[in-house]
């Protein structure tokens, strides 16, 4: 990674700005349902406290759109994390303005204070240079370690790093060396699973990935456009119906290639897409009246096969509805083969983290980003703007 990182920074005694990502999931009691990206940044915060600064955290939650939302307070985050450190982290009300002020300037060296969530005020979205400049203000050195949000041109992760010095966390730094490492030197042979309910959201990564790759398993509900692009029945199964065309132009660039794009043989099919429902097992053409919500058996054991001879592999997207038993058996199935083989695992974030997170299987891969939409943008061979803020080495 040609990025500074934390290492590279003299941040002994000073104040330090650093943007996390802790847009995690909440009960309706607002409690944390999943702590891995709380987790993920303890490294960097570590680091940071051990060198005697005062670390003020900032970060979003949900989607407020500029206004303040009582249910997407980060107080559950900061309790959660004041555990996790074994010390207390100050909560504040506002992320700027005199109150935090006075807050910031009574701090001590090792003290952690978390600002609230910046998207209460619609300023942040908007790249707005001011809001920077009052974010910037708090302290003398700025890192950022949220690579879930590096994908989006927000005051909090490109107008602040244009106003103090920037650099990467351990994360982040994590993040882009994985990534890297399976662009540039991605041993062979190279497994692409891909899931998920659109064709649309993996096309660039397809693209992105076709001199790389030497085989492609398809998934998810996105599997159904390509059916139909072969004229296979679908029945009630999701379907993209304007890129039927676009899964037809894939097929033919894999075939020229020589990669395998390995779809689905058989199915788990149901009436309706809830829990407790009857399903039944058919092959590739689905009846009239039912939809495809898994992978079948036959295909799990095909699967396996060209796993079972990868050297690296790369998943974006579950293979079902795995948020519902009936369907989660395909996903499951496969994170199990996978934890067990000894090569580069690699997971795209959202669904897919969250499914091997639910799995207990995180620990067996090799590397399980914390990013949904930025993995998905890295793997498009995208320049994420907060990544491209960051001074270089």
């Amino acid at each position: 990674m040609n990025k500074k990182t934390v290492r590279d920074i003299d941040i002994k005694n000073k104040k330090v700005l650093m943007r996390v990502d802790f847009n995690v999931p909440l009960d309706k009691d607002l409690n944390i349902t999943d702590d891995t990206r709380i987790q993920a940044v303890l490294p960097t915060i570590r680091y940071i406290l051990e060198n005697n600064a005062k670390l003020i955290l900032i970060s979003h939650l949900g989607r407020p759109k500029g206004k303040v939302a009582d249910g997407m307070r980060l107080t559950p985050v900061a309790r959660r994390l004041s555990e996790l450190l074994g010390k207390e982290v100050i909560k504040l009300d506002d992320c700027i303005g005199p109150s935090v002020k006075d807050k910031i300037n009574n701090m001590k060296e090792g003290d952690v204070v978390l600002l609230e969530n910046l998207r209460f005020h619609k300023e942040e979205t908007d790249n707005d240079a001011g809001f920077a400049r009052e974010l910037a203000g708090w302290a003398e050195v700025f890192i950022n370690d949220a690579f879930g949000a590096c994908h989006r041109a927000h005051a909090s992760t490109v107008a602040v790093a244009e106003i103090l010095p920037a650099v990467a966390g351990f994360l982040v730094e994590k993040e882009i060396e994985y990534f890297e490492k399976i662009f540039k030197s991605g041993q062979r042979p190279f497994v692409l699973i891909l899931g998920g309910a659109k064709v649309s959201d993996k096309i660039g990564v397809i693209d992105n990935l076709l001199d790389k790759v030497d085989t492609i398993l398809i998934g998810g509900g996105m599997a159904y456009t390509f059916y139909a692009a072969k004229g296979l029945k679908i029945g009630n199964s999701k379907l993209e119906a304007d890129k039927i065309e676009v899964a037809g132009d894939i097929l033919q660039k894999v075939e020229k290639r020589g990669i395998n794009l390995v779809l689905p043989v058989d199915n788990l099919v149901a009436r309706k897409l809830q829990q407790g429902v009857d399903v039944k097992i058919v092959g590739r053409e689905i009846p009239d009246g039912w939809m495809g919500l898994d992978i079948g058996p036959q295909t799990t054991e095909e699967f396996k096969k060209y796993l079972s001879n990868a050297e690296t592999v790369l998943w974006n997207g579950p293979l079902g509805v795995f948020e519902i038993k009936e369907f989660s058996k395909g996903t499951e199935q496969i994170a199990c083969f996978l934890a067990d083989l000894d090569i580069t695992t690699v997971i795209g974030g959202g669904d897919t983290a969250a499914a091997i997170a639910a799995l207990g299987l995180a620990d067996k891969m090799s590397h399980v980003s914390t990013g949904g939409g930025a993995s998905l943008e890295y793997l498009e061979g995208k320049t994420l703007p907060g990544i491209a803020a960051l001074n270089n080495k």
